[in-house]
């Protein structure tokens, strides 16, 4: 294995920890981002509040792109520095750079010229429609900037490099936190650009991230050259990116496209329960960012150790990470239980709005857990390119779960059918990877008796 390969060495639990809180740092860093767009939009009112909840699923649908991306050059990098093909990682590692940048273009210029019809297909109405398309239009030419990160971000995990990867999230979100007060509301007589300004504080704030990460790569074994494109072939290394990456990406969509079903379901209770919910799935996203992080950084652990064939430590990794999901997914539930009101007043003064966020928190908390571990899974299953059995869970987990309940009990039930979904979902998602790890994992455990 390669000298590189720094994850195939050394204590699992060590390295679970030391990958994992950086990366919950600059997850943290970057889903407050959200929490502080919210915040601030808030602040304009109830409308411009239920715009956003309309342009959230979108927004991490195509970040979830990004992320897929990144996955997939984890787990070239990862398993090609586990073997001890040093130049082979960084070829691929270049490529995909590219790959998401070009890709990133690409995005933007769809979602640029197709936004107005996707929300009018999510159901938002003509009062809204302005808000938001004064968002997408500056969010979608930002679009090369984020896959820009991601790229970068699959290179340094693949290496086992989580505290600089934080150190690109922090430098964004710092810069989007600065911008943010001064671009939506205004300071200092100036009077602000209301939603727009939220999404010129992003596309800002990545741009400055960006920067970092092209300045951090520099510091690391793959560096971005072209001379190491000229190197790669394209093809093979296009298939064996894509291989993981297309259903990571398709996988980590899911969710967000099952979100914007959901929110157009729920967009029939009024802009009340859109802003509730919307604003309580930001809320959401930051109390989840450890369970986030860890199913972030578990590819690199795994994938290396899969590719220096030390099958026993990539099980050891996925049993550990399981364990913690469990406890930690309880535990901030009771927390979100007991406190969903308080959480909610920081948002918005409307009673209804409050209402209707802290029933959500109430019934979905209970969930985190079995989503938690569901995308650790994930994460494992991606690096040993075994992305089919990740996608198909996520698929199942929305399609077969989440949006069926949400639609049959809606007439009934109203906003709280899709709180309930959610949770169903969480939970049965989570029972249905562990049983697919444990069949995955022990079968490589029997191979790797027999060698």
């Amino acid at each position: 294995m390669s000298d590189n390969a720094k994850l195939t060495r050394g204590s699992i639990r060590g390295h679970l920890v030391t990958q994992t809180l950086p990366m919950i740092i600059g997850i943290a860093a970057m889903m407050s981002v959200g929490l502080v767009d919210a915040y601030f939009i808030g602040q304009l009112g109830s409308a411009e509040l239920a715009a956003i909840s309309f342009i959230f699923p979108i927004s991490v649908a195509i970040v979830s792109l990004g992320v897929g991306i990144s996955v997939g050059i984890n787990s070239v990098v990862a398993r090609a520095l586990g073997a001890g093909d040093d130049d082979e990682a960084a070829r691929r590692g270049n490529f995909g750079i590219a790959f998401a940048i070009t890709l990133g273009v690409l995005a933007g210029l769809v979602l640029y010229a197709l936004s107005a019809p996707l929300f009018r297909l999510m159901q938002a109405d003509e009062t809204l429609m302005p808000l938001i398309l004064t968002y997408m239009k500056p969010f979608a030419f930002g679009l090369p900037l984020i896959l820009a990160i991601q790229g970068v971000n699959g290179v340094m995990r693949g290496q086992g490099e989580a505290k600089r990867t934080s150190m690109i999230a922090i430098a964004y979100s710092v810069a989007n936190w600065i911008l943010d007060p001064l671009l939506i509301t205004g300071a200092f007589g100036f009077d602000g650009y209301g939603v727009a300004g939220a999404a010129y504080a992003t596309v800002l704030g990545w741009g400055v991230g960006a920067a970092m990460a092209f300045y951090l790569l520099r510091g690391t074994a793959i560096r971005f050259h072209p001379r190491r494109l000229k190197e790669a072939d394209w093809v093979k290394s296009l298939r064996a990116i894509s291989r993981v990456a297309g259903p990571a990406a398709f996988s980590n969509s899911i969710n967000p496209m099952g979100l914007a079903v959901l929110t157009a379901l729920i967009a029939a209770e009024g802009q009340a329960a859109v802003a509730g919910f919307g604003a309580g799935g930001r809320l959401q996203s930051f109390a989840t960012v450890p369970l986030l992080a860890l199913s972030a950084s578990i590819g690199g652990i795994v994938g290396q150790n899969w590719g220096a064939e030390l099958y026993h430590r990539s099980r050891s990794a996925l049993v550990q990470a399981g364990a913690f999901c469990l406890i930690y997914g309880l535990s901030i539930a009771a927390v979100l239980f007991a406190t969903g009101d308080w959480f909610a007043g920081s948002f918005s003064d409307d009673p209804a709005v409050i209402a209707q966020f802290t029933r959500y928190l109430q019934i979905s908390a209970w969930g985190y857990a079995g989503f938690g571990v569901l995308i650790v899974v994930n994460g494992a299953f991606n690096a040993i390119d075994r992305s089919s059995f990740a996608l198909g869970q996520s698929f199942a987990r929305v399609f077969l779960m989440m949006l069926p309940v949400a639609w049959l009990l809606r007439g009934a039930w109203g906003a709280e059918a899709i709180y309930t979904a959610e949770l169903m979902a969480n939970l049965a998602g989570g029972i249905v990877a562990a049983g697919l790890a444990w069949y995955l994992f022990s079968k490589s455990k029997r191979e790797e008796a027999t060698t």
